[in-house]
């Protein structure tokens, strides 16, 4: 965990360089519409549909999540904005809470508000906190049963066509049915780069779960690649990604694949 840690430490160090190197003085305006959908706090409204493949459970299972995750960006004064943000599962698995057994339907609802500048600090930076809420709405074997609510906070810099940030948050049980004592904590630090041109992006993440009650960490590291484009006047990004597990829970998934696409409405 620790030489992870570093190398994801070195990777954005590397990053920040290139970026203070790359002016990207000519960019299209699909290439900016990436810019901001790399952003999460960027005012754009957006809905991506992010579908996710999970494989190599033990027992042969496997699980797929379809996230629906509206952004509304709201204008609450001259310089503030909420993003309103929300991930909505859609849930299909095989073979994960026993053998010869199945589960489908919604998960639980994690809802975000960011209360974010409209504008960069003098150095560039973007960021945002606010609340994070967890609703226990999904169905049995689908749901920690539990509403989890905690902090949230999203850091960031772009400079030309890259983007490094990190996005955090961290959720308590605090009511529910379930008997569970849950403290969990997510961190997800990206990288992304613009530099194809033509609205690509190729990124570099984790997703980082930690159960401070189990002492159980979740790693994932994922590449995605995205671009910007049209369905008739509709602008959308589409895009492909894999991912694999370097630490997980016991029977947990080897690798997956994700697929993603977007709708986006420009306020501007």
């Amino acid at each position: 965990m620790t030489r992870f840690l570093l190398s994801v430490f070195l990777l954005s160090v590397f990053s920040l360089t290139l970026a203070a190197q790359d002016p990207a003085a000519s960019m299209s305006e699909e290439d900016k519409l990436a810019a901001q959908l790399a952003n999460p706090v960027a005012a754009l409204i957006s809905v991506p549909i992010q579908f996710n493949y999970d494989t190599g459970y033990a027992g042969g299972g496997w699980r797929s999540v379809t996230n629906v995750q509206p952004v509304v960006p709201i204008s609450i004064a001259e310089d503030w904005n909420v993003i309103a943000r929300a991930i909505v599962p859609v849930i299909f698995q095989e073979d994960i809470t026993g053998p010869s057994t199945s589960q489908s339907g919604i998960g639980d609802v994690l809802a975000t508000a960011f209360f974010s500048p409209k504008a960069p600090t003098e150095s560039g930076l973007i960021w945002g906190v606010g609340p994070a809420v967890s609703l226990p709405t999904g169905g049995t074997g689908l749901t920690a049963d539990r509403w989890l609510l905690g902090p949230s906070a999203v850091f960031l810099k772009q400079s030309g066509v890259w983007t490094l940030g990190a996005l955090i948050n961290q959720v308590w049980d605090v009511a529910g049915s379930g008997n569970a004592d849950i403290s969990a904590a997510f961190v997800q630090p990206f990288v992304s780069w613009g530099g194809l041109g033509g609205g690509q992006t190729v990124s570099f993440l984790t997703e980082i779960t930690y159960d401070w009650k189990n002492s159980q960490a979740t790693v994932p590291l994922i590449a995605t690649y995205t671009r910007v484009s049209k369905i008739g006047d509709q602008l959308v990004s589409y895009g492909i990604g894999g991912r694999v597990y370097v630490d997980r829970p016991n029977g947990g998934p080897d690798w997956g694949l994700r697929l993603i696409f977007t709708f986006l409405f420009p306020t501007g």
